[in-house]
This record gives structure tokens, sequence and C-alpha cells, in this order.
């Protein structure tokens, strides 16, 4: 896999302004995306994940919402940000894509699965409505649809969970995309149809050659699909590092707590399943110093007082959490 840099992005702020108040739905994250590779992006609902894709594809409704001055997501280095509405809708579908969390809603009910197909490729690619129709069969039968020539002129209602989001894949890889976000592209769906789904991914990014961000918080889901892994909690990255590295050995308390929370088939009868205490904080009222302090069993009182930058070590793991801070909490 190359590791030239595909997606970059550099303190994403994205905040919501309401009546009640500011909300910082994504507030100062940075990552990256290589070309060709898989980054699972894991947390619990209201962590900003969902938030930080939609930042990217540059979909935030404003108002409410804005991405804040500072911020940068660029796209093969270009600034995706300083863009026109023109030049973004270019590349939303034809360079970047997105397979949205529920097919149902995403998917208009008065248009058949191939006209929603077809709009995407006419509009991108500038072919003719039979070479788009070609071409759009082409792709169901690529996602595995049986009857493809039958099933593109069905509505979504006519169609079963699982086909719905083989429909949204298809949309999605219609243009061949650098980049393919998806973001929870499994739930509601069956274990049968969910491992289906994963392996259609898996074998389209190979056949493909595209990235996958991967959004969920299904840790078996990011196990099995991603190379790297970014951990998020209340709008900001906590963790970040390989697979591997991350589930061996995970440095933060809130990735522990996850990670100890997936039931095992080897645990003691009997044995309660491990939960991690308290919720997720309101974003109208954030804890003062480390945001999982109320919920964290290794919490100091640095932690209750100033926030831990995310800082990298030797090998390229990231974390924030002062247990790991040589320089504050005498402890590592």
């Amino acid at each position: 896999m190359s590791e030239e840099v595909l997606v970059n992005v550099e303190n994403l702020r994205t905040f919501f302004y309401t009546e009640d108040g500011e909300v910082p739905a994504v507030d100062g994250v940075s990552f990256h995306i290589n070309r060709g590779e898989t980054l699972g992006v894991v947390g619990e609902s209201g962590c900003g994940k969902s938030v930080t894709s939609l930042s990217i594809m540059r979909l935030i409704p404003d108002p409410p919402g804005k991405i804040l001055k500072g911020s940068s997501i660029t796209f093969e280095g270009e600034e995706l940000l300083t863009k026109s509405d023109s030049d973004m809708r270019k590349i939303r579908g034809n360079d970047i894509s997105m397979i949205f969390q529920e097919p149902m809603t995403s998917l208009n009910p008065v248009y058949t699965v191939g006209d929603q197909i077809m709009e995407a490729i006419e509009l991108h690619q500038g072919l003719s409505e039979k070479e788009a129709r070609k071409q759009a069969i082409e792709m169901l039968n690529l996602v595995g649809i049986p009857s493809p020539e039958q099933r593109i002129d069905e509505y979504p209602h006519q169609l079963s969970g699982g086909m719905r989001q083989r429909i949204m894949i298809a949309m999605a890889l219609s243009c061949n995309p650098r980049m393919l976000i998806a973001d929870e592209p499994t739930t509601a769906l069956d274990v049968t149809i969910q491992a289906q789904i994963l392996e259609l991914m898996k074998r389209l990014k190979d056949e493909l050659g595209m990235a996958i961000m991967l959004i969920t918080h299904d840790l078996g889901v990011i196990a099995e699909m991603a190379e790297r892994v970014v951990v998020m909690y209340a709008g900001k990255i906590v963790e970040e590092g390989t697979v591997f590295d991350v589930f061996a050995d995970p440095m933060h308390p809130y990735t522990e707590g996850l990670i100890n929370s997936i039931p095992r088939l080897d645990g003691a009868k009997g044995e309660r399943l491990h939960v991690i205490e308290g919720v997720v904080p309101n974003p109208l009222a954030m804890p003062q110093g480390c945001y999982f302090n109320p919920r964290c069993p290794y919490a100091m009182d640095v932690c209750l007082e100033e926030q831990p930058d995310l800082i990298e070590d030797e090998g390229g793991r990231k974390v924030a959490c002062w247990l790991h801070s040589k320089d504050r909490s005498g402890v590592a």
C-alpha cells in the first residue's frame, strides 16, 4: 500500500450555534488517510464521528453549523474548505463518495434505484442515459444484486435492508471515487448481511484501490476492516494508532473501556459484561480538564484541571492522557 497521504485534516473545529448555546461538535481534530488504506473512526454516539465526515464532504448545514477558521481539510493537496459550492459538487460522488447511515432515508422513495444511480453517472461522467443505464446495471452486478436488469427499475421500498445498503454502495462507487466514507454501513443489518457487506467493501477496495474512512461504534468491524484506528470522545481524538497496537495495548482509559466492553466467548460463566460508567458529557456543559475524567477510573488531580494534548510517541502512537505525560503525571 502506498503511504502517500490522500486526505489530511488539521485542527478541524465544527461548531453548532443553537438557542441554548455553542455546541463544539468537533473541536481540534487532526488526522490523515493514506491512499488505498482503511482508517477506522470509533466512539460512542455523539462523539463527533459523523460530523467529522460531513465536514470533509462540506455538508454541514450553515446555519446552525459552521466550520471555524483555522480548520484545514486537503484532498490530494488541495484545500476543500476554500472551494466554491460548484467545485465541491464536482468532487462529491466523483472523487469522494459517502455511504450514509440509514439507506431507507438516504434513498428517494419516489425514484427507482436505477434513476438514482444513473443521476450521479450522468452528472459526473457526462454519459448518455443509455450508457448510464448500462453502467448502473454493471454496478448493481458488481455489488452482488441478483437480476440487476430487473432490480434497476424497482423502488427502494421493494428491496430488503441489505439490498438497499448494496444500492447505496453501488451509488457511492458508480464514479470510481478515490475515497469512500462509510458511516455505520452495517447498522440495522443482521449478522449474515453485515458480513456480506463488509466483505464486499473489502473486495471493492482491493479491486478499485480506493481509501476508506470507516465510521462505526463496532470494534469488531474495525478489527476486520481497518489498518489504523482513530478513537474519538466528546469531539476530540483521544487515541490513534495501528489496529494491532491499539487493540493489543490500549493507552487511553476510554479505549481500554471500549475494548473491555466487547463480549468474550472465553469469559467466566455468569461474569457480568464490563461497562463504562456514566454517559458522554453534554456538549453545552463540558467538564473542566479532561472531558473523560468524570468516567475515568484513573483520574488524577491534573485530569480535573487541565486538558491533555494529543501526544505522539516514537512509534507513531498518539494519545491524549495525563497518564502518559512524563512532564505532569510522573507515572509514565
